[in-house]
């Protein structure tokens, strides 16, 4: 069923980590920010960066690339925030660079790739086929889930 949702919808606000090209139903962002500052979470695990104050609310900062088993960003690169929300509420996810708003035709839509690195498998609805790159279709509520299952 999940993979029909992401087959109907139409438009993902897209981004990057590393060289992957990932897109989440417009719906779902509340909104996309520079980096903010965190508060670290003693005993979190790696994946969590910390908590942000978004005018009054707390949310929760998932690293993106330490979530997909990739190495660190490094030291001088600044990672942006696009504030998605899931059932448990607001959370940011760090990627390395926003892109656009995207519309994709339903006919390019498949499954994921059986090649792709198990760790980002697990979060993708499938792919869109574009004319010069695969749209990885991100799973937001498992992307966060997991996550946040092993803070707790």
């Amino acid at each position: 069923m999940k993979a029909e949702t992401a087959q109907s919808s139409g438009q993902f606000a897209t981004f990057f980590v590393a060289d992957l090209f990932f897109g989440v139903d417009v719906l779902r962002v509340q909104e996309v920010l520079r980096f903010q500052q965190m508060t670290r979470v003693p005993l979190a695990p790696k994946v969590i960066e910390g908590l942000i104050n978004l005018r009054g609310q707390i949310v929760t900062a998932i690293d993106m690339r330490l979530r997909l088993g990739l190495a660190p960003r490094a030291g001088d690169l600044t990672p942006m925030n696009m504030v998605v929300r899931t059932e448990d509420g607001a959370v940011s996810l760090l990627v390395d660079e926003i892109g656009d708003v995207l519309d994709v035709d339903s006919a390019t839509y498949e499954r994921p790739p059986e090649n792709l690195d198990p760790a980002a498998r697990e979060l993708i609805h499938g792919v869109y086929k574009l004319k010069d790159r695969l749209l990885l279709v991100l799973d937001a509520e498992r992307t966060v889930e997991f996550a946040l299952e092993r803070a707790a």
